[in-house]
């Protein structure tokens, strides 16, 4: 690993350490692309690697949380057991291999927009916490959409858990972070079971991002009490859309790329034959034993 690789790493942990203790998500929405992007890994190593990350500082952010109660515990399992149903049948499609690379990729993109779309357009609901009439169905099926995102496109699914707290189940968004943090650690967990790739080669990488990641949380702690419920839903708004325009290009870019068709090993064996019969022949295409002695074009064979 550069310096240059270890120093975005360690910036961009910061920064999703920081908007997952002010926002309560966030976390996956620059992770993923910067792993796919910035450390070129591959989508198979970059998912679960991005779970991995989200679920420990979002247990490392949630604590102070708790300690202010800011936590609804009745629209989490409204929305959070559809959304572990969701991560597993998700994180079952990538493993059998249903999902390309590319779509998973653009499914990201698409939901960050549609998330930003909803939140910036709508304003909060009532401040007690309690879901309205009719809102704990949608908030059920949102669930199942937050689950099978996070198992397809390995994010802790924040993004659309916090707009689905605020617009259906009508809490502020102190509230909402603090509930989100919950879901996305138990969410991400279930979707990296289901996936059954552990990123091993890739794991190196976790330390710069967790490191920068505490030092954004505690900054962030500092200073979420602070903010403004609309100054939060505007950054985050915004932060939806960059996310969504990055990963849509790199999308576009991997589905672009001309796919290499894997050799046999029947037929690799035939090439290389063939590529040890020329280098034995020669140019001029005529094989001999070199056991053989070579015949003067003028002599003759007795018999």
């Amino acid at each position: 690993m550069d310096g240059g690789t270890l120093a975005l790493l360690a910036a961009g942990g910061g920064l999703i350490g920081f908007l997952l203790s002010v926002l309560g998500a966030g976390g996956s929405i620059l992770l993923l692309p910067l792993l796919v992007s910035g450390a070129a890994l591959p989508t198979r190593e970059a998912v679960p690697l991005s779970l991995l990350v989200v679920t420990l500082l979002a247990l490392a952010n949630l604590g102070p949380y708790v300690s202010r109660r800011q936590f609804a515990p009745k629209p989490a399992l409204i929305l959070g057991i559809p959304a572990l149903a969701g991560s597993w049948i998700g994180g079952g499609w990538v493993k059998a291999g249903y999902v390309p690379e590319a779509i998973q990729l653009a499914v990201f993109a698409i939901a960050a927009l549609v998330a930003s779309w909803l939140l910036s357009g709508h304003r909060r609901g009532p401040v007690d916490g309690t879901p309205q009439s009719a809102q704990p169905l949608l908030l059920a099926l949102q669930g199942v959409l937050v689950g099978l995102l996070t198992g397809i496109a390995g994010v802790g699914g924040g993004f659309a858990i916090v707009p689905a707290l605020v617009l259906l189940a009508g809490l502020p968004m102190p509230l909402a972070s603090g509930t989100s943090l919950l879901l996305i650690a138990v969410n991400s967990m279930v979707a990296l079971a289901a996936q059954g790739h552990w990123p091993a080669a890739s794991l190196p990488l976790v330390a710069p991002l967790l490191v920068g990641g505490v030092f954004g949380a505690v900054l962030g702690q500092r200073l979420a009490p602070h903010l403004s419920d609309q100054r939060l839903r505007q950054g985050f708004s915004l932060l939806l859309i960059g996310s969504a325009l990055l990963t849509g290009a790199e999308a576009w870019r991997r589905h672009q790329q001309p796919e290499t068709t894997p050799v046999s090993t029947a037929t690799s064996r035939i090439l290389e034959g063939d590529a040890g019969a020329e280098s034995c022949c020669g140019a001029s295409g005529s094989c001999m034993d070199p056991m053989v002695p070579a015949l003067d074009p003028g002599s003759t064979i007795d018999g």
